[in-house]
């Protein structure tokens, strides 16, 4: 497929192309965002919808350093563990400081996912934020103004972080697993996160949060290392190499299931009594 015809299906959303498992593979079918034939519709589902556990589910507590790249990534999708030695490759080349590493992020092309967006979505907020959120991936929203969470489900986290009396760029800071808008806002793939998981980690090295929030499956297992449902690590303190993490829902889950608002509510008041607790031993 030429790029010409990629942009006119784009434009009638017809892209990526789906292809019937039984159909023999079509020559070019590297192409940029086009879904592999080993996944299943229901493969490329929302940020947050839960599947089944593939592991016995596990609590994460009190491990004394970050688990490797590699590690973190085993778990996402057998198929694609493999992907893991891309992490490596990539986490020897990653800057140490803030503007080098911005950099790096807006030029990186080390996977497909760069060349079918607007550009690359790094992260915003205070630099020495003490509250971390980490969602997915970029929208279409995202993708156009290179910020995360603009959208509704932007707005939802805003409306989140006043509930607990927290305000976007003030003592916070947010960003995603992956830098670049997948195709048609599926989920990452395997390879993706790793590839891209690396820029994430550095940021969290430089960041230094005292309280890592994971918005969604997608960024609760990649951050942890380990497939497993959402529900199965809500309602828990989970360790990043010594950072508290805690998992809820992700915004664009809850504008979907507003039901689910309220076990959101209970994960954002352990967030806070997380954080209250870690600057001043005290509970509210």
């Amino acid at each position: 497929m030429n790029i010409r015809d990629e942009e006119v299906l784009r434009e009638l959303n017809l892209y990526p192309l789906w292809v019937r498992r039984d159909m023999p593979a079509i020559p070019g079918s590297e192409a940029v965002g086009r879904v592999s034939t080993r996944q299943a519709p229901d493969e490329i589902a929302s940020p947050v919808r839960s599947k089944p556990n593939l592991q016995p589910s596990l609590t994460v507590k009190n491990r004394p350093e970050a688990a490797s790249a590699a590690d973190q990534v085993v778990g996402l999708k057998p198929d694609l563990q493999g992907a893991a030695g891309l992490v490596g490759q990539t986490s020897r080349q990653i800057a140490g400081d803030w503007a080098t590493l911005k950099q790096q992020v807006r030029d990186c092309a080390a996977c497909t996912l760069r060349a079918g967006c607007t550009q690359t979505v790094f992260g915003v907020g205070d630099e020495q934020a003490d509250w971390l959120f980490v969602g997915e991936g970029p929208g279409a929203d995202e993708d156009a103004r290179g910020e995360p969470f603009v959208g509704q489900a932007g707005k939802l986290l805003d409306n989140m972080l006043a509930a607990i009396k927290l305000k976007r760029g003030d003592n916070v800071y947010i960003a995603n697993v992956v830098k670049c808008r997948p195709p048609a806002n599926r989920t990452p793939a395997a390879d993706e996160i790793a590839t891209c998981l690396p820029y994430l980690q550095q940021q969290i090295a430089l960041l230094k949060p005292k309280l890592i929030v994971a918005l969604g499956r997608t960024a609760a297992t990649a951050l942890l290392g380990r497939e497993a449902t959402l529900g199965s690590l809500r309602g828990t303190l989970h360790d990043y190499g010594g950072t508290p993490l805690i998992v809820t829902y992700h915004p664009a889950y809850l504008l979907r299931s507003p039901a689910e608002k309220a076990r959101a509510w209970q994960d954002l008041c352990l967030a806070r009594t997380t954080m209250q607790q870690s600057t001043d031993g005290k509970e509210e």
